[in-house]
């Protein structure tokens, strides 16, 4: 095993064999974002989501995407040379990966690509212990998904975050403010009725906790964007107070517990949440 990868793995405390496949898929996604610093490819674009969240800015429950959005519209950005830089760096550190691009049916303002490979060779290479490998069918697989948004709502900044290992690298992000609001974009919008997904609440708890603000106007060109916000009026503290208020209301915080906690550590930290504590909540957002 490569040292760097061995230094990478001392952070996660494996145990089982979850604990091993989580550390897998985020060595893979750090190792993806070398590929891509090697590529340039924050020249055009920017790492946000959970992913960036969780990697950048210590988010304490594992991410499965990676996300990213082009740093002004190009319909025609294509992630072929991109996918080839992030096969290459994790083939260098002695893992077996290969790069897809999703050929979608639709036309569509996201190009994605998905990082695949077979969960059984890369837990041999990070010395996973030989009782958990023996029981993980060979045709078990590794799989992330790369989004990228090229056609970016405006309002928004970047910063620059340094990784340090496998080696000093530097990665384009939203800054926290954007995040949060992109979050709430996706509290808001998406269009799952029965499967709600717990991770944007678990998230929201810590954008709150840590006295993010919210970027309104990067939330309001997204809300538009997405046709949920007429571009005649403004979107005030007020509107968004009162949307996210009637969304929580709607939620089944017991199928939002479901479906984030395979991603915790701490399984207690989702022991509070209910549609009371979640209003609470709302009222805490600083803008």
């Amino acid at each position: 095993m490569h040292e760097a990868i061995n230094q990478m793995l001392k952070k996660y405390h494996c145990h089982g064999e979850q604990d091993y496949i989580n550390a897998v898929k985020e060595i893979f996604q750090e190792i993806a974002l070398l590929g891509l610093w090697r590529a340039k490819f924050y020249e055009k674009a920017a790492f946000y989501g959970g992913s960036a969240l969780r990697i950048l800015y210590g988010l304490d429950r594992f991410s499965e995407d990676l996300d990213f959005s082009l740093l002004k519209p190009d319909k025609s950005f294509g992630l072929a040379q991109y996918n080839q830089a992030i096969a290459d760096e994790l083939n260098s550190f002695g893992f077996d990966v290969s790069v897809e691009t999703k050929v979608k049916s639709l036309e569509s303002n996201i190009k994605s690509a998905f990082i695949k490979a077979s969960s059984k060779k890369q837990l041999i290479v990070i010395k996973t212990p030989a009782n958990i490998t023996s029981r993980i069918h060979k045709m078990q697989k590794i799989k992330i998904k790369m989004e990228v948004d090229v056609d970016p709502p405006g309002k928004f900044s970047t910063e620059v975050k340094n990784l340090l290992l496998p080696i000093p690298f530097a990665v384009k992000t939203f800054v926290l403010s954007d995040l949060f609001a992109g979050k709430i974009h996706a509290l808001l919008c998406r269009p799952w009725q029965k499967r709600v997904k717990g991770r944007d609440w678990y998230d929201f708890v810590w954008y709150v906790a840590r006295k993010v603000p919210v970027n309104l106007e990067h939330l309001t060109e997204r809300l538009i964007q997405s046709q949920a916000w007429s571009i005649k009026k403004q979107f005030s503290q007020s509107d968004l107070i009162t949307k996210l208020k009637e969304k929580v209301e709607k939620t089944d915080f017991d199928i939002a517990k479901q479906d984030v906690v395979p991603f915790l550590r701490d399984l207690k930290s989702v022991d509070l949440w209910s549609n009371k504590f979640f209003d609470g909540l709302v009222d805490q957002l600083v803008f």
